[in-house]
């Protein structure tokens, strides 16, 4: 995932999973074998005074992190011009549209997403149940319209982990406004999978490996012998 001498992009949305992440990058940069550099990148979506970014930006100074912030008009769009049924997907392609801009005008070829594993199941049962295909996003995405590549550095840790890392880190969460925040068909997934896992304990070990063996394109674990994080 991460070449040397490279800079990569941080998608920072101000949530525990993408701080999470930008904290163990910049920690990696002390002892990985290969040298990079860090961009944390933020789409502010237009929620008004409902987001204040200025935790994120003194977190980023301590970690000697560049920090970019882009100001959009996306919840507008979204809520009011088109007043979407599904508004989570048009919401998820402009933000990848906008982060694309950003990056790209940066010249800054690689993005790091905060996907993890948790996500990577929740996302291929939504593909399963709600457009009934076997898909999910992938480790490694090479964008050929932008010529980027998107990574996803954290597909093996279990969102518990995270949640357990964002607390003892006091990381300066910021407050997710979107009207869709707990209400989404990834939510709906999310508790089916929470009540699931009651009866059937290693159901998402199951599906996670389901999604290897298949493989899904570019899931093949080969020889890695990687595990997820425990619950």
């Amino acid at each position: 995932m991460i070449s040397d001498g490279e800079t990569i992009a941080v998608g920072v949305s101000g949530g525990k999973d993408s701080l999470s992440l930008l904290c163990s990058l910049a920690s990696l940069r002390g002892y990985y074998p290969k040298r990079f550099e860090l961009h944390a990148v933020t789409i502010d979506m237009g929620f008004g005074d409902a987001n204040d970014f200025a935790p994120i930006a003194e977190l980023c100074e301590e970690l000697q992190v560049p920090y970019t912030i882009r100001s959009t008009d996306i919840a507008h769009v979204v809520f009011e011009d088109r007043r979407e049924k599904n508004p989570c997907s048009l919401c998820a392609k402009m933000r990848r549209g906008a982060l694309n801009d950003i990056i790209t005008e940066l010249g800054i070829k690689k993005l790091a997403l905060a996907h993890h594993y948790d996500d990577a199941i929740e996302t291929f049962l939504l593909s399963l149940l709600f457009e009934g295909r076997l898909h999910c996003f992938q480790p490694v995405t090479y964008m050929s319209r932008t010529d980027t590549t998107q990574i996803r550095p954290m597909l093996y840790v279990g969102e518990s982990a995270i949640i357990e890392f964002a607390k003892k880190r006091s990381l300066p969460i910021v407050h997710n406004p979107c009207p869709m925040n707990g209400v989404s068909k990834r939510e709906e997934v999310k508790t089916l999978l929470k009540t699931l896992s009651t009866t059937y304990p290693d159901l998402k070990g199951k599906i996670f490996g389901a999604m290897q063996r298949l493989p899904l394109k570019s899931w093949n674990p080969k020889n890695s012998g990687r595990r997820p994080l425990p619950e």
